[in-house]
């Protein structure tokens, strides 16, 4: 029976016993990538920049241009290393899973390469990293006591309200780690039904499409995260 697309990661060992994953894997190739790619695009820095150096260039001050407009100057040489990790690593590990040999090179009988945010483990623990971020870059620029009288106060209704808003930060992790995985999942269940139906020419338009949502679904995860950043650091004047 053909191997299906399945919701859980499939396991291709064990270290010690630690499970390795397929989409684990993968996301070891990203990091590797990303390094790889930076070195070559630092190796000789040159003051006109040409080829690869020209590219990342231009893509750094896209992306650090975005952040100081929304964050302000101080904070956007804070948050923007973090907000641009997400968004290089989420971008490089979407188009990756677009690459030939994905769910089709098989390893003990399972793929040995599936994309990595197709596995909700992954998109989980990339949102929650966001939101301890968050956390962490808000006590630090309003202090401890500050941050805590954003969820706490001796006046009922505001403590109520409070007590939603600490609500409302779960429900963002799961608003993160969701739409993230739910693009991409469904993105590969579409790619390997069209696929395993029609063969060259038709594929080409999803894979395009697929394309265009990886970068999305990576944008939207490092500006979301960005906007949280911006909003929880931020003081609240009482008037």
């Amino acid at each position: 029976m053909e191997h299906g697309i399945v919701l859980q990661p499939e396991i291709l060992g064990y270290f010690k016993n630690f499970p390795v994953t397929n989409t684990l894997l993968v996301s070891w190739i990203t990091m590797a990538a990303l390094i790889t790619v930076s070195i070559l695009a630092t190796w000789k820095v040159q003051l006109v920049p040409s080829g690869l150096q020209n590219l990342f260039e231009m893509i750094i001050d896209f992306g650090y241009t975005t952040v100081s407009d929304l964050a302000g100057s101080q904070k956007a040489k804070v948050f923007f290393p973090i907000v641009m990790t997400f968004f290089l690593f989420i971008l490089f590990s979407n188009w990756l899973g677009l690459l030939p040999g994905f769910a089709t090179i098989k390893f003990n009988g399972e793929p040995l390469l599936r994309s990595m945010n197709s596995d909700l483990n992954m998109t989980l623990g990339l949102a929650l990293l966001s939101a301890f971020l968050t956390h962490a870059f808000a006590i630090r620029y309003l202090g401890l006591l500050d941050y805590l009288k954003k969820w706490f106060t001796l006046n009922p209704i505001f403590l109520f309200v409070g007590l939603l808003e600490i609500v409302s930060e779960f429900t963002k992790i799961v608003s993160l780690s969701f739409r993230l995985f739910g693009n991409i999942f469904a993105g590969e269940v579409v790619l390997s039904t069209v696929s395993s139906i029609f063969a060259f020419v038709i594929p080409l338009p999803f894979y395009f499409l697929e394309i265009i949502v990886g970068f999305v679904q990576a944008a939207v995860f490092m500006m979301l995260t960005l906007v949280f950043m911006v909003i929880l650091s931020e003081k609240h004047e009482v008037h």
